[in-house]
């Protein structure tokens, strides 16, 4: 079994359409040197000759015509699929597959999607939302929208929208009767709502001050009833005031108008704790 580049089979295809070494190097931009030279190592690994030569005339042999006519066909193939190819850089076209939590996907990849759909009608866009994280090359998407230390060493990525940050928040009615937390340790003293990934383990609320970071495991006293993995149903709660949520600073307003049932803390009501540390997210 010999394996042929795609350069020699090209050469041999040119001569027995041109039937001269010359035109045929003029047709492939090849020296008449180089053309030779190819088609000769060809016919040594084949151990055929292909071509019969004369001074003034080039002629397929009965086993070169019968390698041409099986080989000319596969070439034109792989001359159509590299145009193809080619085109796409011209004009996009297929289908680009996004993996991305649903918050993600709608604050920061939506706004995106609409320009590139709008430059590029003839790609579709496919967004698929959920909470756990996987790998997105197995199964078969193109990119995926993740927080920063999530994204796996090895692969390739790029900031998406500015870093985000969160509150913490609580209602006026909660904090009737308990303290503020002024650092993040006095959260450890309320109830909190927290989420839970699709793992089953609790996010752990995170905090940074004067480039320190810290992770707390804050309290949760009704995990049934309070755990959630989307912010708007948070806020499709009644709005007891009964614990502190840590928000996107534009969530609450983000939520109120797709809230029937009333939200957990008022925005114009509700009061923000813990000045001067940063919740961290980052995009």
């Amino acid at each position: 079994m010999y394996k042929s580049g795609l350069v020699e089979l090209e050469a041999v295809v040119a001569i027995a359409r041109h039937g001269s070494f010359r035109a045929a190097a003029s047709d492939l931009d090849m020296s008449p040197t180089a053309i030779g030279n190819a088609v000769a190592s060809l016919e040594k690994r084949l151990g055929v000759r292909l071509f019969n030569r004369t001074t003034r005339n080039v002629a397929l042999t009965s086993a070169g015509r019968e390698y041409v006519e099986a080989i000319a066909p596969a070439l034109s193939d792989i001359r159509n699929a590299a145009q193809a190819v080619a085109d796409h850089r011209r004009k996009p076209t297929g289908t680009l597959r996004f993996s991305c939590s649903l918050g993600g996907g709608r604050r920061l990849l939506m706004p995106l999607v609409i320009e590139y759909r709008r430059r590029y009608g003839d790609m579709k866009v496919e967004i698929v939302t959920e909470g756990r994280l996987i790998d997105i090359i197995k199964k078969g998407y193109d990119a995926g929208v993740r927080l920063a230390e999530a994204v796996p060493r090895d692969m390739i990525a790029i900031p998406l929208g500015p870093h985000t940050r969160h509150v913490v928040v609580g209602a006026p009615s909660y904090f009737a009767n308990r303290p503020r937390p002024i650092a993040p340790a006095d959260l450890m003293a309320h109830e909190c709502i927290r989420t839970r990934y699709p793992s089953g383990a609790l996010y752990r609320w995170e905090f940074e001050r004067r480039g320190e970071a810290m992770r707390i495991d804050v309290s949760l006293k009704r995990v049934d009833a309070r755990v959630s993995r989307t912010l708007p149903l948070l806020f499709r709660t009644p709005p007891h005031g009964c614990e502190l949520a840590r928000l996107h600073r534009s969530g609450p307003e983000d939520c109120l108008s797709e809230s029937r049932e009333g939200v957990l803390m008022d925005v114009g009501r509700m009061t923000s704790t813990l000045d001067g540390h940063i919740q961290l997210d980052q995009p």
